[in-house]
């Protein structure tokens, strides 16, 4: 079953973002903060799942399309 972008954790979209060149920083309470190449700064909380549009708009601020994101999570 093609997995999709509906119950991903935070700490697996921080996955992704790092083999994209993502420098992890520090971040406030459970939230991590991922510098990109790009210049953007992506913040997420760690444990939780992500909501659908939180996650797609990381993924455009990381530069990426929902289907690299989704072949790089596995």
């Amino acid at each position: 079953m093609p997995r999709n972008l509906y119950n991903i954790k935070g700490n697996e979209a921080l996955r992704v973002f790092e083999k994209n060149g993502g420098v992890v920083k520090s971040g406030k309470g459970d939230h991590i903060n991922i510098k990109m190449p790009n210049g953007m700064i992506i913040t997420i909380p760690g444990n939780k799942i992500l909501k659908i549009g939180l996650l797609k708009a990381a993924i455009r601020k990381a530069g990426l399309t929902d289907q690299q994101f989704l072949e790089k999570l596995d």
